[in-house]
């Protein structure tokens, strides 16, 4: 099975550039220009740092206190196993286990996944504020304009309401957590409310400030491919290409996500040899961008887990 996972990203590429006009984003691939590209790996380190606070301010609502060096470390650590094995989640599975902070395991979890959770909420807002700007008129007439292009212009395609779905579910699921009372004090339900009810204003600047340079990070990766795609259609656009990412089989999502810009990106006016083309060159700055968390692998944890431990597996 990990040898599929492996070649499946390859195969979806390869069906993308024999769909999409391969040569085209083949060409705007030789030609990336280096100034967006260092803008795109600056956007993503700053990604990470900030990603590594939210975590840390989640994992200090739930009584785990950890030094910013440390969070800083694992969280790039992460990104990195996250970004060159499949699955997608050994890299946070492994920050689970070995920063415990004298908690528990599961509590250790849950900072973990509460952390994630929070970065969904942060995507969906930035997809909702796409949504309404699209909806929004600019001026007078625009109304008028904007229903004749919705009817001519192309639609969204079914296939990408499949990550979308997946990120409603993912949220709803969050919300059953926040906004139900019944369950243990340790349990996930209070975690939730701590961890996001409790940082509440926290939580939203992190990821929303999060999100919005994700959405960045795309665009100029796109730049450096030789496309300009509109600030108010990447907000709309790139939380669902990223979304295509969580979908199983892949390493670090190539393949889906690929597939996605190439199917959205006409939205913005532009090719799917300019999508197929951003896409891989944002893959390409986010495994760059992982770079230095390969240079804390050999390091050893004080606070890693007993080989005896395991997370806990009991939902309240």
């Amino acid at each position: 099975m990990r040898w599929l996972r492996l070649l499946l990203p390859l195969v979806l590429i390869g069906i993308c550039l024999a769909l999409a006009d391969g040569q085209g984003a083949l060409d705007r691939l030789a030609a990336l220009s280096p100034g967006w590209m260092l803008a795109t790996v600056v956007l993503l380190n700053a990604v990470t740092l900030l990603s590594a606070l939210r975590w840390r301010v989640t994992a200090g609502a739930l009584r785990l206190h950890m030094p910013w060096w440390d969070t800083v470390r694992e969280y790039y650590l992460a990104q990195f196993v996250n970004q060159t094995l499949p699955g997608g989640v050994l890299g946070d599975a492994a920050r689970a286990a070995r920063n415990r902070q004298g908690g528990t395991l599961g509590r250790a979890a849950q900072a973990v996944v509460l952390e994630r959770a929070s970065g969904q909420a942060g995507m969906a807002a930035m997809l909702a504020l796409g949504l309404i700007g699209v909806a929004l008129p600019s001026g007078p007439g625009a109304t008028g304009a904007a229903g004749a292009a919705g009817a001519s212009g192309p639609q969204v395609p079914l296939v990408v309401l499949l990550p979308a779905g997946v990120l409603a579910l993912m949220l709803a699921a969050t919300g059953v957590l926040l906004f139900t009372r019944a369950g243990r004090p340790d349990g996930w339900r209070a975690a939730a409310r701590s961890a996001l009810l409790g940082r509440f204003p926290t939580q939203v600047a992190l990821s929303l400030a999060i999100s919005a340079l994700i959405v960045a990070g795309f665009v100029t990766a796109a730049r450096a491919s030789g496309s300009t795609l509109p600030a108010g259609t990447a907000m709309l656009i790139v939380p669902l290409i990223l979304t295509a990412m969580l979908l199983p089989a892949s390493v670090a999502g190539w393949g889906w996500r690929e597939g996605a810009a190439a199917a959205l990106f006409p939205l913005a006016g532009l090719g799917a040899d300019a999508g197929l083309a951003a896409s891989i060159a944002f893959g390409l700055a986010a495994l760059i961008s992982a770079l230095p968390g390969a240079f804390f692998l050999q390091r050893r944890t004080p606070n890693a887990a007993p080989a005896g431990d395991g997370i806990a597996t009991t939902h309240d």
